[in-house]
């Protein structure tokens, strides 16, 4: 956080009992001795995300799904990643980069575990089921030690799975499995599952206790109540187009909260923890919510770094929503059967309408220079398995969204050469942010053509 003697800034927190909500840029806002406060900084931050699918993808779907604009310039998206096509020029479609820790190297098996746990760090895992268990600071961590400074929470996980604690893949610890992001080699930053735990910890007060958050939302109570006074104030101190700014988004923070209450309304209380979970029945409805508090996060600039780990590797989930009643790791061991390229197609397809919702939601977020939380973000979006039948760990389904705060130049598909590290894309994107990293796990050099 900058000084007293920083440059006013247009960021506040509405205060109210037991209660403190961020709120988004509101440029036309004039300071005065009221009770909002200043967070952040007044120019359009850069926001970072990595958001991982498991099993590998179906890979000829996946790469027909990119093809040339006949109109010129850009990408148009089909097959399996048609519902990106709306965001084709926000997106650039890597090939060619190569995951070699998340291979066996002398380990054996044990792929989904190394594919989750090589993904950000790009270090060979040590094999263990112990707690001797050691992987890699993670990019994402990385990124957190210098944009973090900034923010009230340096990066958030986000995950849709309760940890495991018996045995997970061939040996290996389920805390690779289970985790995306680690602060240091021995250090994994546990993905949260339940909605409600993130929305409290984005929009909750800190101070308040188990007992006082419970009291609120068995009276269903909104955490607006508690700072309505303070809206109040704002809301005659900002423009028309300030208020319908505001008006949006404390609609969509309500409209969170009301989906929280029926997840927990049709919830049975988590043991030990006295309270329903806020976890949806509905996986498509769990994955939105997340989505939603990710982009609500970076919108308010409450973190500019996040992670969200779809499905861990290796995760048997059906889809009966599009029509997939098979286990999703039973059918990526395809064997080249039809029917079963056919399924992997549709769970490809599945998460990726729902991450261009979430894109969807970024480009709708308009920062004070005209520009979208999209422009101003980087997002990658992929997988540490290409062909989940071989668990092939080359050429990897990569997509790279966002503008980057216009260090990028979406809309294309680049082909580097076979085997490059994931790890230089990294690089790349670092050198972009402005945070210096000589090295990621194994990179040998920094990716520039995006």
């Amino acid at each position: 956080m900058s000084g007293p003697g920083a440059q006013t800034t247009r960021r506040t927190i509405l205060r109210g009992l037991s209660t403190s909500l961020a709120l988004p840029l509101l440029p036309s806002l004039s300071f005065g001795r009221e009770t909002a406060t200043t967070l952040g900084g007044a120019s359009s931050p850069q926001r970072l995300a990595f958001v991982y699918f498991p099993n590998g993808a179906q890979m000829d779907r996946w790469a027909s799904g990119m093809q040339a604009n006949p109109d010129g310039g850009g990408l148009r998206m089909a097959e399996s990643l048609s519902p990106l096509d709306r965001h084709s020029g926000y997106l650039q479609a890597i090939q060619g980069l190569d995951h070699d820790k998340a291979r066996g190297n002398g380990d054996g098996a044990g792929d989904h575990a190394r594919a989750n746990a090589t993904f950000l760090t790009g270090v060979q895992a040590k094999k263990t089921a112990g707690e001797d268990f050691r992987a890699g600071t993670s990019v994402d961590q990385i990124a957190a030690g210098v944009l973090g400074q900034e923010t009230a929470l340096p990066s958030l996980e986000l995950g849709c799975d309760r940890i495991r604690q018996a045995r997970c893949d061939s040996g290996y610890s389920c805390v690779y499995q289970y985790n995306l992001s680690w602060r240091t080699p021995t250090s994994p930053l546990t993905p949260e599952a339940d909605p409600r735990v993130v929305f409290e910890r984005l929009f909750g007060d800190p101070t308040q206790s188990i007992d006082e958050r419970l009291r609120r939302q068995r009276q269903r109570r909104s955490i607006l109540d508690y700072v309505r006074e303070d809206a109040g104030r704002i809301v005659r101190r900002v423009n028309a187009e300030d208020r319908d700014r505001l008006d949006e988004y404390l609609t969509s923070v309500r409209e969170t909260e009301r989906r929280l209450e029926r997840a927990e309304s049709a919830a049975i209380v988590s043991p030990g923890s006295g309270r329903p979970s806020g976890i949806p029945q509905s996986y498509r409805e769990h994955l939105d919510i997340q989505f939603e508090l990710l982009a609500l996060a970076f919108q308010t600039d409450r973190t500019r770094v996040g992670s969200f780990l779809l499905a861990y590797d290796g995760s048997n989930r059906s889809f009966p929503e599009v029509g997939v009643p098979d286990g999703h790791h039973d059918m990526s061991h395809h064997q080249n059967n039809p029917d079963r390229l056919d399924k992997l197609g549709k769970i490809d397809e599945f998460y990726a309408r729902v991450f261009a919702r979430f894109l969807d939601r970024l480009s709708g977020m308009k920062e004070q220079d005209g520009t979208s939380i999209l422009d101003q973000s980087m997002i990658v979006y992929g997988g540490g398995i290409s062909d989940g039948n071989l668990h092939d760990h080359g050429n990897l389904p990569v997509l790279l969204a966002g503008g980057g705060g216009g260090t990028l130049r979406p809309g294309r598909r680049i082909q580097v050469p076979q085997a490059t590290p994931m790890t230089n894309l990294y690089l790349g994107m670092m050198e972009r942010l402005g945070v210096g990293a000589e090295a990621i796990g194994d990179s040998s050099g920094r990716l520039d053509a995006i």
